[in-house]
């Protein structure tokens, strides 16, 4: 294998290019980002005064064999003194709300929180846990989230199904624990972070990447087609073209859609039917403690306001990026999702503004603050979570069915096929990698 292309530098790509330029099969990899920088998704603002906020995912879970596999890149990358831990045994892992008729509520925890009905729940979850143990099982082969949790927990529950959490959902892959995981395990880590903020991940991706001599990474690089040639693929470019015997496409399903050859026709359809909702990010900075609880955050069900996802209370489980010559507390509201467009109207119409104020009046009524925000930053991420609507997997597995039938030299991975958390994508790309090469990374 000589030159491989990665499509999209986001976290997937650049995971993908990772595992490729490890391996002695490849000579050359040649990575192309069509924005000004890596990192997708997995995105710092990082203030003068040290103040880090987080615009995409704010930590990463430990747990299972793909939150291992994170874990022992990070300590490949030198990465382990800029960790981040908190424990389960820290109040932000312990203390959960929902945001119901006006209230707070915190969510059950522990042995007595099963027993005990807890509003705004009507009967106590360890009830509705054995329920679910005995219910049947659904006669279609794929349902809607909603269907399935409001079948088998009852419609106030949303979350891990109980056998899922204790069994595991399937075969589950192997990978070792090196030191760092090794050490998440014995002190019981709940989620991490990164002293300099999340996109430490990617910067330093892209530097090692850099430094190894076998990769080319291209900014500001919009793939406009790619066709296939004698030698594998041609990649077009705004500006030039690009060789290679193998594409590993991390872009997103309805980009990859746009920019595949006449001959690949059939994937086009079921790629756009991947769709993707809009979610905005407002970071807010209140001057001293003005927190009336203490925890993780608190989750908004759409029964209650179809444009607001949630608050996470940011200075709570990673005070480390709070600035350090005073008081302060730093948020995040959360809007969109399914319901941006009913809630916002079309997202090239919503202002900064309008977003803004509706996420500092929901921190003043849900939180009781008053005051205004003494900083603020609101980011719009258009398309960026995938829904994985009814028959996701089945479509999935059609796609690359057809790649293989008609022996395409291409892999599809990243968040619009194999899960959507920081854990998933990059076991997406180890795993197109594994596949391509014969697991030998």
């Amino acid at each position: 294998m000589r030159t491989v292309a990665v499509l999209g530098g986001g976290i997937g790509g650049l995971a993908a290019s990772y595992y490729l330029c490890k391996n002695p099969q490849v000579t050359k990899v040649v990575l192309l980002e069509f924005s000004s920088r890596f990192g997708g998704w997995v995105w710092s603002s990082r203030r003068s005064d040290g103040t880090v906020f987080e615009l995409g995912p704010r930590g990463i879970r430990p747990a299972g064999a793909v939150g291992r596999n994170t874990l022992n890149m990070v300590e490949e990358l030198g990465l382990g003194t800029e960790i981040l831990p908190v424990p389960f045994s820290h109040v932000a892992s312990k203390n959960r709300f929902l945001y119901v008729k006006g209230k707070l509520h915190r969510m059950p925890s522990g042995i007595s929180g099963l027993l005990r009905t807890v509003p705004p729940f009507s009967r106590p979850l360890l009830f509705s846990i054995a329920t679910e143990i005995l219910v049947k099982k659904g006669t279609n082969d794929d349902e809607s989230i909603h269907s399935f949790v409001s079948r088998r927990l009852g419609k106030e529950h949303r979350g891990s199904l109980t056998l899922g959490m204790l069994l595991g959902s399937g075969p589950t892959p192997t990978v070792s624990a090196g030191p760092l995981a090794q050490r998440s395990i014995k002190e019981s880590w709940a989620q991490w972070s990164l002293k300099r903020g999340m996109e430490s991940l990617p910067e330093s991706l892209s530097d090692f990447l850099q430094r190894s001599g076998k990769v080319e990474l291209h900014r500001d690089a919009a793939v406009r087609q790619i066709n296939p040639s004698a030698a594998g693929w041609t990649v077009q470019l705004e500006d030039g073209v690009v060789s290679a015997d193998h594409i590993i496409s991390a872009l997103p399903a309805k980009a990859l859609s746009s920019v595949l050859p006449s001959c690949c026709r059939p994937l086009v359809q079921q790629l756009q039917d991947i769709s993707a909702v809009t979610v905005a990010v407002v970071n807010l900075e209140y001057e001293g403690g003005i927190l009336p609880v203490t925890g993780f955050g608190h989750l908004v069900p759409s029964s209650e306001d179809k444009g607001l996802l949630g608050v996470v209370y940011d200075s709570i489980p990673f005070p480390q990026h709070n600035r350090a010559d005073g008081p302060t507390t730093r948020l995040t509201v959360m809007m969109g999702g399914a319901w941006f467009q009913e809630a916002f109207g079309p997202p090239e119409s919503v202002t900064a503004e309008s977003l803004l104020l509706r996420a500092t009046g929901a921190v003043c009524s849900h939180l009781g603050v008053s005051a205004a925000p003494s900083w603020s930053r609101v980011t719009l991420h258009r398309d960026c979570i995938p829904q994985y609507q009814l028959g996701h997997h089945q479509r999935v597995e059609s796609l690359r069915s057809f790649v293989k039938d008609n022996n395409l030299s291409l892999s599809l991975t990243g968040s619009s096929f194999d899960g959507v958390s920081v854990n998933d994508v990059i076991f997406s790309g180890r795993t197109a990698v594994d596949q391509l090469l014969g697991g030998g990374v």
